[in-house]
Order: C-alpha cells, then structure tokens, then sequence
C-alpha cells in the first residue's frame, strides 16, 4: 500500500505545465481530504524535486 507521501509526490508528478493546485486539492487527490498540512511537509523534505511552485493556499 502507498503511503501518503507518495501519494501526494504521484499527484504532484501528475500536474501539467502551468497548473495551480492548492494544498487541500492535493491532500484530497491524494486520498486524505483535510491533510493539507501533510502536503506541505511532503513538499518542505524534498527540495526542488517536486513542483512545490504549483502548490498555493486556498
């Protein structure tokens, strides 16, 4: 089974060029609606491997 984090990392991968998601649109694709904070631990541990400038507030 997945655990959250690579969850959230495969929704992350999965963004096109130019698409904004928020916080809670990621926890929510990623199978833990309301874990928004969770995203962005995911996102503060790995650097610029992930498209951590798609991701706003809101």
């Amino acid at each position: 089974m997945d655990t959250f984090a690579e969850r959230v990392r495969t929704v992350l991968r999965s963004l096109e060029p130019g698409q904004v998601v928020s916080y809670g649109d990621v926890a929510a694709e990623a199978g833990r609606p309301g874990a928004g904070r969770g995203v962005g631990q995911v996102l503060a541990g790995a650097g610029d491997a992930l498209p951590w400038w798609r991701v706003v507030y809101g």
